[in-house]
C-alpha cells in the first residue's frame, strides 16, 4: 500500500465548472475531519465538497449533494485501484452553469482524483531486520561505503557499536567477509519504516 508524502492541490475544469482536488496522508478519522473542515472553510462558497478516505481499515466517501454514486465512489475508486492508504481525497466543485449528467460526473470526479495522484510521491511502509553489529575502527572504516545508509544508531567506545536496520540479507555476508568474520552481530527485532517509493 502507498501513501501520499506531501498534501497535494490540482485544478481542472470540465465543462465550465471548476474542480479542485486536495490530497492528503492522513492517519486518523480525526486529522481527516479537521482537513475536510479546512477544505470546507476555505471553499465555503463551493457548490460540492465531495471526498473519498482510507485510513488502514476505514473507507469511506461522500457525494456531497451530488446524485448518489457520481463523486465520493469515483473518487474512492482510483484510490482503491492505485493502491493507496492512509489518504484523503477531497474534491471541490464549483459549478460552471453546464449540467454533466452521472456519467460526465462520474469521469469528471474520477479525472480530478487521478490527474492530482499523478502530481503526487509516495512512500511506503516496509518492514526491516534490525541488528547490532560490533566491529573494530579498521573493519568500521571498510565497512562505511557499505553500511552508512542503514545506520540507525552508532556508539563509538573501545569498539564501534552500531545498530542497522537492512532489508537485504546480503549485507550481513559482506559485513561478515569484509571483518573477516570478528563482527558479532546480533538480530534485535522486526521493525517498519516509511521509505520513498
Amino acid at each position: 500500500m502507498k501513501i501520499i508524502e506531501k498534501e497535494i492541490i490540482n485544478e481542472i475544469i470540465i465543462e465550465k465548472s471548476r474542480f479542485i482536488t486536495y490530497l492528503k496522508r492522513v492517519d486518523s478519522i480525526d486529522e481527516a475531519n479537521d482537513y475536510m473542515q479546512m477544505i470546507k472553510k476555505k471553499h465555503y462558497d463551493a457548490t460540492h465538497h465531495c471526498f473519498a478516505l482510507i485510513i488502514d481499515d476505514i473507507v469511506r466517501s461522500n457525494d456531497n449533494g451530488e446524485p448518489s454514486g457520481t463523486a465520493g465512489v469515483p473518487i474512492l475508486d482510483v484510490l482503491k485501484k492505485n493502491d493507496i492508504t492512509n489518504t484523503i481525497c477531497i474534491v471541490v466543485r464549483y459549478f460552471g452553469g453546464i449540467k454533466l449528467g452521472a456519467g460526465g460526473l462520474v469521469r469528471a470526479y474520477s479525472s480530478s482524483a487521478s490527474e492530482a495522484l499523478k502530481k503526487a510521491s509516495f512512500i511506503t511502509k516496509k518492514t526491516f531486520k534490525r541488528y547490532k553489529v560490533i566491529i573494530d575502527y579498521k573493519t568500521y572504516n571498510s565497512l562505511l561505503n557499505l553500511i552508512k545508509d542503514y545506520i540507525f544508531e552508532s556508539d563509538f567506545t573501545h569498539n564501534i557499536e552500531l545498530i542497522i536496520d537492512i532489508d537485504n540479507e546480503e549485507i550481513l555476508e559482506k559485513i561478515k567477509d569484509i571483518s573477516l568474520g570478528n563482527a558479532l552481530i546480533t538480530f534485535i527485532d522486526n521493525v517498519s519504516k516509511f521509505v520513498s517509493i
